[in-house]
C-alpha cells in the first residue's frame, strides 16, 4: 500500500496530517531530533516541534531526553491497541450517561459517502434477528463475506441475489444478469437500504423502515427471485 493509504489509516486514530507524517518518518528512522525530522521530512522546523508534541500528547511517540532531545515511534500495535482501549472504555461512559434518545420518526434517511454507507449496511447486518435479502454486485458481497458468514453462523436466514457465485455455508443464492453498482437490502422486513455503492463519496443511499416502502421493496425483490428461478438461476450454497 502507498504512504497515503497508509496515512490515511494512521488518521482514524486520531492523529493529524502532519503528524501522521511524522509518525511515519519516526517509524521507518528510529529515534530522530526535532531536525532530523525536518530534514527527513521536508516540513518546516517550527511545524515538526509542533507535530512531535501533538504525537506525544496522544501517545504515539516518546520523548528521550538528553543533550539532545529525540523522539521515537510507539509501535503501531501498541499505539492502535491504546486508542481502541481508550475508545472502548469512553464508550462505555457515553452509554451509561447520555440522556434518552428520543424515539426514531418513521420516514426516509439520506446516507451519503461509500464509509457512511458501508457502515450502515453492517450496523443493520449486525442487528439483525431472523432474515437478510441483500441484492448486490459479487464484488460488494465479497467485500463484507466475513460480515456475511457470521450471519449464517447465528443462524440467521440470509438470501443474496448477485451476478457471481460466492461460496458462502447455508446461504441461499440468485444468479441474475451483471448487476449495476446498486444494493438492496431488506432487514427482518422492517428495514431497507437502496441506492449507488460506487465506492466515492458522491454514493448515495435511502434507509427507511417505512412501512409501505419496505412493502414495494419486498415485493419487487420477490418478483425478482421468482424471474430468476423461472430461467434456473437459483443456487444454494452448501
Amino acid at each position: 500500500m502507498d504512504e497515503a493509504g497508509i496515512l490515511d489509516r494512521i488518521m482514524i486514530f486520531g492523529l493529524t496530517r502532519l503528524e501522521a507524517s511524522i509518525y511515519i518518518c519516526l517509524f521507518k528512522n528510529g529515534e530522530l531530533t526535532g531536525y532530523e525530522v525536518a530534514k527527513q521530512t521536508g516540513i518546516s522546523r517550527s511545524n515538526v516541534y509542533g507535530g512531535l508534541s501533538g504525537l506525544v500528547d496522544k501517545g504515539a511517540a516518546y520523548l528521550i531526553e538528553g543533550i539532545s532531545s529525540k523522539y521515537v515511534a510507539v509501535p503501531i500495535e501498541e499505539f492502535c491497541n491504546n486508542k481502541i482501549r481508550n475508545m472502548k472504555k469512553e464508550k462505555e461512559f457515553l452509554l451509561r450517561n447520555m440522556p434518552v434518545m428520543s424515539e426514531a420518526v418513521e420516514g426516509y434517511i439520506t446516507i451519503e459517502g461509500a464509509k457512511n454507507i458501508r457502515n450502515k449496511i453492517l450496523t443493520m447486518l449486525e442487528n439483525a434477528k431472523q432474515r437478510i435479502y441483500l441484492s448486490a454486485p459479487e464484488s460488494f458481497i465479497r467485500s463484507i463475506r466475513a460480515e456475511l458468514e457470521e450471519i449464517v453462523e447465528r443462524k440467521i436466514k440470509l438470501v443474496l441475489v448477485t451476478d457471481k457465485g460466492i461460496g458462502i455455508d447455508n446461504a441461499i443464492q440468485y444468479l441474475t444478469d451483471k448487476k449495476e453498482n446498486q444494493i438492496r437490502l431488506i432487514i427482518d422486513s422492517l428495514y431497507v437500504l437502496t441506492g449507488d455503492i460506487e465506492g466515492e463519496k458522491s454514493d448515495t443511499c435511502l434507509y427507511s423502515g417505512q412501512k409501505n416502502f419496505v412493502n414495494v421493496f419486498k415485493e419487487a425483490l420477490r418478483n425478482e427471485i421468482k424471474l430468476i428461478e423461472l430461467t434456473g438461476g437459483e443456487k444454494k450454497d452448501e
